[in-house]
């Protein structure tokens, strides 16, 4: 299951706070100075925003995961 499968949906406050949630529920709320530099960067393109919101959740591949054994 990927972000083309299952999105992140965010939304801007009025004080500037970006909800961020995944399949209905909220992941983060991100406030503060990255709240506007994310808030400034979404918008833009669908596919860099799923990006910029995995990366502020915290929940995207970093390359550096270890693979399962093979028996």
């Amino acid at each position: 299951m990927g972000l083309e499968d299952d999105p992140f949906d965010h939304r801007v406050t009025k004080d500037g706070t970006v909800l961020v949630s995944r399949g209905g529920r909220p992941v983060v709320t991100v406030a503060g100075a990255r709240a506007a530099r994310l808030a400034a960067l979404l918008g833009r393109d669908p596919e860099t925003d799923q990006e910029l919101l995995a990366r502020a959740t915290g929940n995207y591949r970093r390359g550096n995961e270890k693979r399962g054994h093979r028996p």
